[in-house]
């Protein structure tokens, strides 16, 4: 969505220069920041609709940043490093290098698309399963169900669509707002607590299905005795 606000955090005025033309250009309102003392507060009181962070910030670093933003809110990040390699293996963030190219507009895009599309509160009153992204619970014959974040919007892409066959890559996608670099066994591992948390209401009934060598899909429970 045109004209989201984008806030620029980088100390160098060449490189923020550069990063706040092409989002301008792209139709993005931007803020900048030098430092990184105050951000995080900025963020609380007012977020914007994505953080382009730099790692290496006078008064609070990156790192640190990150780590504090993670506490309350899943704002999506992108660093802007040199040190490409290493942050995508401390932070597991996605990273853009300091030669930045238009293509870094066509990134922010694709953050921003998944961002909104998992702002969506997706619920169905013909089955037993209720998501709720906007309170970020998930219940089951009316019985609240305890997930972690991961699971959470694994479980809503699934009932996003049910029936349909979602690849692990599909799955992938949409695991960890801070897109960090997941392997395709992360879904199975989320996919069997999942089961696990489902059985404890619906004991044996399978409601996500396994396709072997595909993905997997979500067939609704419906209430009991419809």
């Amino acid at each position: 969505m045109m004209g989201q606000r984008i806030l620029v955090v980088e100390d160098a005025d060449e490189l923020a220069g550069v990063l706040i033309d092409y989002l301008q250009a792209a139709g993005y309102q931007t803020e900048w920041h030098k430092t990184g003392g105050a951000v995080v507060e900025r963020v609380r009181t007012d977020p914007s609709a994505l953080i382009l962070l730099d790692l290496m910030l006078p008064e609070k670093d990156g790192m640190t940043i990150c780590t504090e933003f993670r506490r309350f809110s899943e704002i999506p990040i992108i660093m802007v490093t040199a040190r490409v390699e290493e942050i995508d293996r401390l932070l597991g963030l996605e990273s853009v290098p300091m030669t930045i190219s238009a293509s870094l507009t066509a990134r922010v895009r694709a953050i921003l698309r998944r961002a909104q599309a998992g702002t969506l509160s997706m619920q169905s009153t013909d089955t037993a399963l209720v998501i709720d992204e906007a309170t970020h619970e998930a219940s089951l014959d009316e019985q609240a169900m305890d997930l972690i974040p991961a699971e959470f919007r694994l479980l809503a892409r699934l009932n996003a669509s049910p029936g349909v066959l979602f690849t692990r890559g599909q799955l992938l996608d949409g695991i960890h707002n801070d897109h960090r670099i997941v392997i395709d066994r992360t879904v199975d591992t989320h996919i069997k607590n999942l089961r696990r948390k489902l059985k404890a209401n619906r004991g044996e009934e399978t409601i996500i299905r396994s396709i072997y060598g595909v993905g997997y899909r979500l067939d609704p429970p419906l209430p009991r005795g419809a």
